[in-house]
Formats: C-alpha cells, structure tokens, sequence
C-alpha cells in the first residue's frame, strides 16, 4: 500500500525539488535571451534523453500512457511555459502562475480516481489560493513588470498541460521514474524541432546554435540535468507514495523561491505584500498536511 502521510523523506524530497523548480524560472528566462523557446526545448530534451538512454533500461509502461505523459508533461507544459516567458511572461511571476496545476491536479484526480477531499484540505487550499492572489496582486499592481494577456494564458495551458501529466503519472503507478523520465524525453524531441522550424525559422536556429553562449550552454545543462532528470524523478517518485492532495500543494512553494530568486538575481523586485503572499501559501501548505493531525488531536483533547 502507498503510504499516505509525510515523512521526512518525503519532505526532504520535496525541499529538493522545490529549490531545484523554484530556480529553473530564472534559468529558463536567462537561456530564452540566447535561444528561442521551441529550439531551447528541443535542445532540454534531447539532452536528457540521448545519453540516459544508453544507461538505463527502457521502463515497462503501456505504450499510450507513456505517449501521453511525454506529449503533456513534457512537450505541452514546457512548449507554453516557454513561449510565455518569451512573450514576456516575468519569471517570479511565471512561477507563481504556473502553481495553478496543483488545483488542475487535484480537480482531475478526483474526476479520474475519484479521491476525496478532507476538510482540511480544503481549507489548505483556500487559504493557500488567497496567498497566490496577494502574490499576483503584488506582481501585477506593484508596477515591477508588464504582464501581457498572452504570457498570462500560456502559463495558464501550460499548468494545464503539467496537471495532465501529473494524472498520467498516478495512472501509471509505481515503476522506474528515472527510466521513465528519460526514456520520455525521447518523444518531444522532434515536435519540438519542427515547431522551431515552422515557428522560429532555420536562421534563427542557425544563428542560436552558431553563437550559442555559455550561460545558454549553462542552461540546457540545468533544464536537463537538474529541472528533468532530478526534479521529475523526485517528483514522480512522491506522486506514486503520496495521496495526490498531499503532494500536488507542495509545489505551491516553488513560487516563494522563484520570486526571491528572480528578486535576487533578475531584479524583479519582491514588495511587502509578496512577502506576506508567500507566507500565507506556506500556511495553506501546513494546514493541508497536517491540518488533519491538528484536527484530530483538538477533537480528543475537547472530548
């Protein structure tokens, strides 16, 4: 049986995975002023799939699940999250957004598996989505950066998209995460490839690849390394142990270290009310994992 609550494996993998996300939005906005967004995709997959592969064996997933989780998780969450970040999508504020997937995840599930809701989960969850405002609230009036409607939309598919593949994930079940991350990589290499092309043109793949920088090099090295091989591998490990309502919240906390890093590092200024946004999120996060602990207890101790 799974287990069903966080040890502290569970939340050391989690604070892994966490740092690593809540980094690559400032990683992806630094590689994107070298590489176009389709082109930097194609190049983040193939750099995980091509030298994994000759190492480790190719996992034992139906055919169409494993299709579909690379086609979603993969092709479809980066292919928007890029294109929006190019269209000026702000990167603290990127990964923010893109924590809508934690709502997109528990909604499918609970379509799909039919898993149920506790009251202190949704508690968490409403206390966690009221942090999220305060923090788009700040991003958005602060003046800090101009957020097009587009960006907006693309970061909300690609959430979408990340969601999807989060149910594909559980639907697998439990089998090689790694395998199955890099094996998967294989499949949105060439769509990737041919939306450059369609998109992008052959000049500006020429010239990217021509002139490509080191910290351009630097990127494609984390995206895949880090972001991918580390990060989806931790993570999918957590989806297959872990109720889907416990796990799909945690990553709300990407968006903390995302808008600190992008203060830090991109200028992105973090204002007060950010700050008391993040803090709220983490609060959601506590009373949706150990809200039902809490709950319990004030019961016996009042009985």
């Amino acid at each position: 049986m799974p287990e069903q609550t966080l040890s502290p494996r569970h939340i050391l993998t989690a604070s892994i995975v966490i740092l690593l996300w809540g980094m690559n939005f400032v990683v992806i906005k630094i590689g994107l002023q070298g590489i176009p967004p389709f082109l930097l995709g194609g190049l983040r997959f193939a750099m995980v799939a091509i030298p994994s592969i000759f190492f480790i064996p190719r996992p034992k997933v139906p055919l169409r699940l494993f299709i579909a989780y690379a086609m979603t998780i993969s092709l479809g969450q980066f292919a928007f999250l890029f294109s929006a970040m190019a269209v000026g999508m702000p990167a603290g504020l990127a990964s923010l957004v893109l924590q809508a997937q934690a709502f997109f995840t528990v909604g499918f599930s609970a379509l799909v598996f039919g898993e149920k809701f506790r009251v202190s989960n949704l508690i968490g969850m409403l206390t966690a989505s009221l942090g999220l405002i305060l923090l788009g609230s700040a991003s958005i009036n602060g003046g800090v950066s101009q957020v097009t409607l587009a960006g907006f939309a693309l970061t909300i598919c690609a959430a979408a998209s990340w969601a999807t593949g989060n149910v594909i994930n559980k639907k697998i079940g439990q089998t090689a995460v790694l395998s199955l991350v890099s094996w998967s990589a294989l499949i949105p290499i060439i769509p990737f490839f041919l939306l450059s092309i369609c998109f992008e043109g052959m000049d500006a793949i020429k010239h990217s690849l021509v002139n490509m920088s080191i910290s351009s090099g630097l990127t494609i090295v984390y995206l895949a390394f880090a972001a991918t091989l580390i990060g989806y591998t931790l993570w999918g490990k957590l989806l297959s142990s872990l109720p889907t309502h416990t796990v799909a919240p945690l990553t709300l906390l990407v968006p903390v270290v995302g808008l600190t890093a992008a203060w830090i590092l991109l200028g992105e200024a973090l204002k007060p009310l950010q700050i008391i946004g993040a803090i709220v999120v983490m609060c959601g996060l506590l009373i949706n994992v150990f809200g039902q602990r809490i709950f319990q207890k004030l019961r016996l101790s009042l009985a």
